[in-house]
């Protein structure tokens, strides 16, 4: 018996709607993207469907949240040619080589080259000003020790962050501020955010690059960004720090959400993982869908896991890169079943209904 490669959840409004007029791109308002560097490669065929094409076919306003590789794979839905923008990210991403352990500068540079060719010339201008694509890029500005851009005082001010997270998801906000760079006048990035004092900041051609390189700046792997043009000054760090999956339980959008995810596993903040209780119950979510790889064809891969930060430390480079490339081929599989659900006379045929 062949295996299903992709899972689809549904909660209960999203199933209703969906059943009642079909999978239309219409019935979408946030499309959601987590953290999580390699794993995006698990979603990279599915995604060239969704930007190339699913999503192409409403004229209606998106909103897009994203943190970290979510957010640097929604640029590439905001640029002209989102499918060339998807080759850059994926070409650039996958042959990242360091002859020896890299410093922090030396990644961040690599980064940045990564994004400018996403980017491309005027890209920039282009997601900051999209007419339909409206974009949130969620970043955590430091505070106290966190706000040291690489030194034993920001591993203390990380220590801390993790020992009060661990009482309170709330006490990260003594660490770490949640800054959210959106396009457009106003921001309307579909989650409430209201656990947090979130500070909103617009996203100008001369502030894209260096807020989606923060929102993926890992402290310690990556420098951060210092003072970011039209935004508070300070240090600018990873937006999963304290939006790793997202706390789905904030949604507020008429529409429905979309989240092509890693797994079924929605982990709100990144020091949650090691959290057990934090991890979220995605069944209460009623306009929830949900798109990953089920946990059946994840076993099946090289590894028996998805791509992930790991990889650089444990495989020679070009053993990586065929192995990022084994998965990347195989995960064509999650976009060739999402195609025939679109196309499939029954639009709930083969989901997961949540209750």
């Amino acid at each position: 018996m062949a295996i299903r490669a992709l899972s689809v959840y549904l909660g209960s409004e999203a199933a209703r709607r969906i059943e009642r007029e079909g999978w239309s791109a219409d019935l979408f308002s946030l499309l959601l993207g987590a953290s999580g560097g390699p794993k995006w490669f698990i979603l990279a065929r599915l995604d060239r469907l969704l930007f190339g094409d699913f999503l192409q076919r409403s004229e209606r306003t998106l909103s897009v949240l994203g943190s970290s590789i979510g957010s640097w794979r929604h640029a590439c839905l905001a640029m002209p040619d989102p499918l060339a923008a998807l080759d850059a990210l994926e070409t650039a991403y996958l042959n990242q080589h360091y002859a020896s352990k890299p410093t922090a500068a030396e990644v961040s540079a690599v980064s940045r080259d990564i994004l400018r060719r996403v980017l491309g010339d005027g890209g920039a201008g282009v997601l900051a000003n999209h007419p339909r694509v409206h974009t949130h890029i969620v970043t955590a500005r430091g505070r106290g020790p966190a706000a040291a851009s690489s030194s034993p005082l920001l591993a203390t001010g990380m220590g801390v962050a993790g020992l009060g997270n661990a009482i309170s998801r709330r006490l990260l906000s003594a660490q770490f501020q949640r800054v959210v760079f959106h396009s457009r006048d106003e921001a309307n990035p579909g989650l409430a955010l209201g656990d947090f004092a979130t500070r909103y900041c617009r996203l100008r051609q001369d502030n894209v690059e260096a807020a989606l390189h923060a929102s993926g700046a890992i402290p310690f792997v990556l420098t951060g960004e210092r003072d970011i043009a039209g935004a508070p000054p300070g240090q600018y760090w990873d937006g999963g720090i304290i939006d790793y999956h997202f706390d789905l339980g904030q949604y507020r959008g008429e529409g429905l959400m979309l989240y092509p995810h890693f797994s079924a596993a929605v982990v709100p903040g990144w020091f949650d993982k090691f959290l057990p209780w934090r991890h979220a119950a995605i069944h209460e979510i009623d306009k929830l869908v949900l798109l990953c790889p089920s946990p059946e064809f994840i076993a099946d891969l090289p590894f028996g896991k998805i791509p992930d930060r790991s990889d650089f430390k444990r495989l020679p480079h070009a053993e990586r890169v065929r192995y990022w490339e084994q998965c990347i081929a195989r995960a064509g599989a999650l976009a060739e079943e999402f195609a025939e659900l679109l196309q499939g006379s029954d639009p709930l045929r083969g989901v997961t209904l949540l209750a």
